[in-house]
């Protein structure tokens, strides 16, 4: 069994890259994908999003927050297609508790469309990863191509503060197969919205 030192992040080792730096790193690595996974692991049950529909959400218009999520379909589609061109994917492991915060339900919204676009995106409980957490919650994390590591950084309200990037081949490879194992073992998010998300009423926002 994996050990929870062998997963952790020392800042020191690694880069630390400012917002717009860290998005290039991203979008240069993950363009340069062939015949590589990535892998996205996201703990955190709240977050602040630069997007149109969670602003939509966060002034109470939610049928208008679930339209603007429906508009996405297209070019979701277009970058799905791309990455099968390239024989890559991008797999996404949400950590989700229930009740669910304001935040996670929207963001189940969003994920259910991503995912009938085709993206793969997985749902694991807090008891699939309690034993890596003994010493706090684990960090959000993105793995590129077994490549590169990234440890995402947010501020206390949850806005993107930036990344701190690892580029060493044991540690990148540890995540990778520790989010590639969580994924196998998680439930696609389709039934999981289907059974736990649709029904409910719309949440609360701060606004409201």
């Amino acid at each position: 069994m994996l050990e929870q030192s062998a997963l952790e992040l020392v800042a020191s080792q690694g880069e630390r890259l400012p917002i717009e730096a860290y998005r290039r790193d991203f979008r240069r690595y993950r363009g340069d994908v062939r015949g590589r996974h990535s892998w996205k692991l996201e703990r955190r049950q709240d977050f602040e999003e630069q997007d149109a529909s969670w602003e939509a959400f966060r002034h109470g218009r939610w049928e208008e927050a679930l339209r603007l999520l429906e508009d996405e379909r297209e070019d979701l589609e277009k970058a799905v297609q791309r990455d099968r061109e390239r024989s890559t994917a991008f797999h996404r492991v949400r950590v989700v508790e229930e009740p669910l915060t304001p935040y996670l339900h929207w963001e189940l919204h969003a994920l259910r469309v991503q995912a009938e676009c085709g993206k793969k995106i997985r749902v694991v409980g807090p008891a699939q990863v309690a034993a890596f957490e003994a010493g706090g919650p684990l960090p959000e994390v993105v793995v590129v191509g077994d490549q590169v590591l990234y440890q995402v950084l947010y501020t206390e309200a949850g806005s993107l503060d930036g990344a701190v990037r690892f580029l060493e081949p044991g540690l990148v490879r540890r995540w990778g197969d520790f989010i590639r194992t969580l994924y196998e073992t998680g439930e696609d998010v389709l039934p999981f919205f289907a059974r736990s998300v649709a029904h409910l009423r719309p949440p609360q926002t701060k606004a409201e």
